[in-house]
């Protein structure tokens, strides 16, 4: 379903507040050890994150990398501006769409990326952008929920997608790992563990 990017801004900034409790219950039980297994592969002195959110990473990211932080919602940005200065986190924010990075190319020495282009407009373009600002060598790391494999769920899940984008502004039916391949990456790796419909997957520059 395309919705345009003001939209979902607007479905975001409306979740901020309250956006760790509506996700607290699978983050306890799944997606916090997936977040920590996708961290623990990040390398490189400076490393971007795209779709910040709430700042539900920072207590993974590495010790003594320079980190930079985006995301397209000002609202989800001022919760994960409160959250580093609770922690007293060095990493500097960034209001910024990954479809127009205002970065140099060669920049960053790994992107990472956990359940964010379900949510952007045109991720090809978002991927194609993370492509350029990575240095030659880099990876990008993304953990994403993609559709099912299964033919009945992903019918199930296309038929509910237009009322998740409604609600949330997030789409349960992206094919993520075919939009990564889509791109001039020269190596993609997906996890073997990986399940259906959750998907760690590493691209390299």
């Amino acid at each position: 379903m395309s919705v345009n990017g003001d939209k979902i801004r607007q479905r975001y900034d409306r979740l901020a507040p309250w956006f760790d409790c509506l996700e607290g219950f699978l983050e306890g039980l799944v997606f916090r050890r997936l977040r920590k297994k996708l961290w623990a592969m990040a390398e490189g002195q400076h490393i971007l994150e795209v779709g910040v959110g709430t700042g539900k990473n920072f207590s993974f990211y590495p010790a003594q990398a320079r980190m930079t932080a985006i995301d397209f919602s000002p609202k989800m940005l001022e919760q994960a501006q409160k959250k580093r200065e609770r922690k007293q986190l060095e990493v500097h924010l960034d209001l910024i769409d990954v479809q127009s990075l205002c970065y140099a190319d060669n920049s960053f020495d790994t992107v990472v990326a956990s359940f964010v282009f379900c949510s952007v407009p045109q991720p090809r373009k978002g991927l194609k952008e993370i492509y350029r600002v990575l240095k030659p060598g880099g990876q990008l790391l993304l953990l994403e929920h993609v559709l099912s494999s299964n033919k009945f769920m992903a019918a199930v899940m296309n038929v509910l997608n237009p009322l998740i984008v409604r609600l949330v502004g997030a789409n349960i039916n992206r094919q993520t790992v075919k939009n990564v391949q889509a791109c001039p990456f020269r190596s993609i790796f997906i996890d073997p563990v990986s399940s259906d419909m959750i998907k760690l997957i590493r691209a390299v520059k």
